[in-house]
């Protein structure tokens, strides 16, 4: 036996017995976490329907930064679409969508993008 082997450890591997752990899951809890939660609040999105101005309230972040610096970050970005109608955008679900409104904002009249 060697000496990172101990008598303890080598006769429990051999017993055949098995080495129960609390691990803390419980029948109240189920072992896989739901899919649709966040660690964040302001991530969850409200099955609810909501108004624009409803969605344009919710704050997701408002927190100093280790700077100290205080972030605030909106859960939704509220948009204007081209035929004049205003999307609230998801900052985490549609952020490829606020990607690209970003993206359309630098671009100039013909088409070409604009560096700031």
């Amino acid at each position: 036996m060697s000496k990172a082997e101990t008598p303890a450890a080598s006769d429990a591997a051999n017993s055949g017995d098995k080495v129960t752990q609390d691990i803390g899951l419980s029948m109240d809890k189920p072992e896989r976490p739901d899919t649709n939660d966040a660690s964040n609040p302001g991530d969850r999105i409200d099955p609810k329907a909501q108004t624009i101005e409803e969605k344009a309230q919710q704050v997701a972040v408002d927190t100093p930064d280790i700077t100290g610096d205080h972030v605030k970050v909106p859960t939704y970005f509220i948009v204007d679409e081209p035929d004049g109608e205003q999307k609230a955008l998801h900052h985490v679900k549609d952020a490829e969508e606020i990607s690209d409104v970003i993206r359309q904002a630098r671009v100039d009249e013909e088409g070409n993008r604009t560096w700031r």
